[in-house]
């Protein structure tokens, strides 16, 4: 039946984006789905580019059935490189994870993905060169360790018209006005300040150029320690009490070093605890929250409950599904995020005590709990440019290592952990169980989780705004040199036109009435 096959006249050609090449291609390869021994599927082009793996069927039926949502820039049968988990080769119907070097060819491909696609690959018609080709690319490319400037990110935005202003309503934390506008909006400016104090990074790498202290902080107490042990505010509530975070001294340190440090906190934490400041309630996020060790095992279970390319073992996982759901632990990590993230939202609400949060850098756990009681505490974080400008505020400025914990360089992997994903899975818990007081929906979260892995958004591809400036400055094709112009994931036009960007927001989203001075005093907390 294969050879029959009329060979087909019109050349499927993949649409490729700026700074894009086509690496290496294979036809007549057949794309199935896996049901009680029996394959149903479809023949094309498996090609494989700098950006993603793409399957284009050969006789891709009309546009009728086009889904209402479509992603412009990543369609259903794409996979970029940086969402490929693991591949693996079937070889006389075992399966072998695929590295580096291949001495024998397999049969089929099948590709699991971070998103937790699946999608198999009969090579079994294909000619043996593009096997060789297309199997030996889609491995390097997509599992190999990459240098930073490697990433699509550069030829991207080397190649691009850089026409998009992303600003849309989106707060950036850029600038020392954003960081001044949010503390009056919190009207937190009383207490706490901006500081140009890292300006040009000579306080730390680590640290954004702006950021919000206590105002009785001085600049020599930032810079002594390279902003270790100084209190950075993240927000304050209505009452006056703040959300602060710290990062910790390293734990293993000589006696004098650490007696020096254990003063010096002494000092800090003083100026902090006495008026007009409220009390402080110091939080260990450390030892109150699961490792990121554990995060990251708990969520390599959880995700393999889902990889699943075949109805016998989907069957056979149906069974015992909620035990072994619960086994994975994943669950009762959000469960332990979000009971910590109330137990600091009533701190702040019911006692009027200041809350900081300390963890080893700051940019992990503080990241979710900081993120979390704003958004059950502040109605501004549940709009989608608030909840946006939070990202940007905690994790983009903040320092989350997105480069490091997404492990998009496909480095040895210890530094990962799916750190980001566990706040939108929090979220999410929260958006299914209060529906009308969030502006987004699940779509919207879902969408968010998918651009982790877009490498043409600057976004979530660096680990620092330290590591994204040095980078920004490039060569880029169109002006000779000049900084390099990234996009940023905000700007939702890139990915949807209009009709499916309406999938994101909450027809059912009622903003939360403003209750003035008397009603709040008797409003009880809950």
């Amino acid at each position: 039946e294969i050879h029959i096959k009329e060979p087909i006249e019109k050349e499927v050609n993949p649409y490729l984006l700026p700074g894009e090449l086509l690496l290496c291609e294979a036809s007549t390869v057949y794309k199935y789905i896996q049901e009680d021994g029996s394959h149903r599927g479809t023949y094309g082009k498996l090609v494989c580019t700098n950006f993603k793996i793409a399957f284009l069927e050969d006789d891709s039926a009309s546009d009728d059935n086009e889904p209402q949502f479509k992603n412009k820039i990543v369609g259903e049968n794409d996979i970029t490189l940086q969402c490929v988990d693991q591949i693996y080769g079937v070889y006389d119907e075992k399966k072998k994870l695929l590295t580096g070097q291949l001495r024998k060819y397999p049969e089929k491909l099948s590709n699991d993905c971070k998103d937790l696609r699946v999608f198999n690959f009969c090579l079994r018609y294909t000619k043996e060169e593009e096997v060789k080709r297309i199997v030996s690319g889609i491995v390097h490319h997509s599992q190999t360790p990459k240098l930073l400037k490697r990433l699509f990110l550069f030829s991207y935005a080397s190649a691009a018209p850089n026409n998009t202003d992303g600003r849309n309503q989106t707060v950036m934390f850029d600038t020392l006005e954003d960081w001044r506008g949010e503390l009056e909006r919190t009207k937190g400016n009383v207490k706490y300040k901006a500081v140009t104090t890292n300006e040009g990074y000579r306080v730390s790498e680590k640290l954004p150029s702006y950021f919000v202290v206590p105002i009785c902080v001085s600049e020599e107490s930032i810079l002594k320690y390279e902003g270790r042990g100084i209190p950075i505010w993240c927000w304050s509530c209505h009452n006056g009490a703040a959300l602060l975070k710290m990062s910790a001294f390293p734990k293993e340190q000589d006696d004098s070093t650490s007696q020096m440090q254990k003063a010096f906190l002494d000092g800090i934490y003083k100026t902090i605890s006495k008026p007009p400041y409220e009390l402080l309630k110091t939080d260990d996020l450390t030892s109150s929250l699961p490792s990121l060790q554990d995060i990251q095992t708990a969520y390599t279970k959880f995700k393999q409950l889902f990889l699943i390319d075949n109805s016998t073992d989907f069957w056979a996982t149906d069974v015992k599904w909620f035990s072994l759901l619960e086994s994975t632990n994943w669950l009762e990590i959000i469960r332990r995020v979000l009971k910590k993230a109330i137990e600091v939202a009533e701190c702040l609400e019911r006692q009027h005590t200041n809350v900081l949060l300390i963890e080893e850098s700051a940019t992990d756990l503080c990241c979710v709990i900081s993120s979390l009681v704003q958004v059950m505490m502040d109605s501004y974080s549940r709009t989608k440019s608030g909840f946006q400008s939070l990202i940007q505020k905690e994790w983009v400025i903040g320092g989350h290592g997105f480069l490091d914990r997404c492990n998009h360089l496909h480095k040895s992997g210890k530094e990962e952990a799916p750190v980001f994903l566990l706040l939108l899975n929090c979220v999410w818990q929260l958006v299914q169980q209060y529906p009308p007081a969030f502006e987004f929906t699940e779509t919207y979260l879902t969408v968010l989780s998918d651009s982790l892995y877009v490498p043409i958004f600057s976004t979530f591809f660096f680990n620092s705004q330290h590591q994204k400036d040095i980078n920004m400055s490039g060569e880029s094709l169109k002006t000779q040199s000049g900084p390099f112009s990234f996009l940023t994931v905000w700007d939702w036009s890139v990915q949807f036109d209009p009709k499916a960007q309406a999938f994101l927001n909450n027809p059912l989203y009622a903003e939360k009435p403003k209750l003035d001075k008397s009603q709040r005093k008797t409003a009880r907390f809950k």
